[in-house]
């Protein structure tokens, strides 16, 4: 998911042993800025409720709450996320928080790929005619793209290679169990961290 107040964008996907993703549906939960925040937060709650007893997923991955941006922005992120979170927790499926460069270097190569870029290969990764609309329902696929590569679906263990809103946890050696492809991407992040950190 993609968490926000104002559009939080949901994917899901089925991802094969082989890393062969499928698209399962996609859509976003909106809310009305003028509304209280506490209705806002309740509404993005009701509608992962529903996602979630629809669906019945093995596992939510989230994008992780950036500070790069507005504070008004981080906390609105922060409230939608925590909804979500806690509607996950209610059902009993694990959590899982990938950064944006994670996501973007998982789905592109490339940690610093601007938004289109994504778009287009959640369009190929996934076989659609199209990129989803809005951008958070793109994004949203991606971060569960990402997680499934991350070993979501792949037998891998998702969680010991996951950056948590809490800072990151220790970076298993799990590379001899990567497909090729899985190498190369993970090859790919390596690069795209160690140049945001120049």
């Amino acid at each position: 998911m993609d968490p926000g107040l104002t559009r939080c964008g949901f994917g899901l996907i089925d991802m094969a042993g082989n890393r062969t993703a499928s698209f399962v549906d996609v859509g976003v939960a909106g809310t009305d800025a003028a509304d209280p925040l506490d209705v806002r937060v309740l509404r993005i709650w009701e509608a992962t409720e529903r996602w979630i007893e629809r669906y019945r997923p093995d596992a939510l991955a989230l994008e992780r709450v950036f500070a790069q941006t507005s504070v008004n922005t981080v906390i609105g992120t922060a409230h939608a996320s925590g909804a979500v979170i806690a509607s996950a927790a209610r059902h009993g499926v694990p959590v899982a928080w990938h950064t944006p460069s994670e996501v973007k270097a998982a789905v592109t190569g490339e940690g610093r790929a601007d938004k289109a870029s994504v778009a287009r290969m959640v369009v190929r990764i996934l076989r659609l005619e199209e990129a989803p609309r809005p951008a958070d329902a793109a994004d949203a696929l991606a971060i569960a793209i990402c997680h499934g590569w991350r070993g979501g679906g792949t037998g891998l263990d998702a969680t010991a290679r996951t950056e948590t809103h809490q800072g990151a946890r220790p970076l298993a050696d799990a590379r001899s169990g990567m497909t090729p492809a899985q190498r190369a991407w993970a090859e790919a992040e390596h690069r795209a961290k160690r140049g945001g950190r120049r």
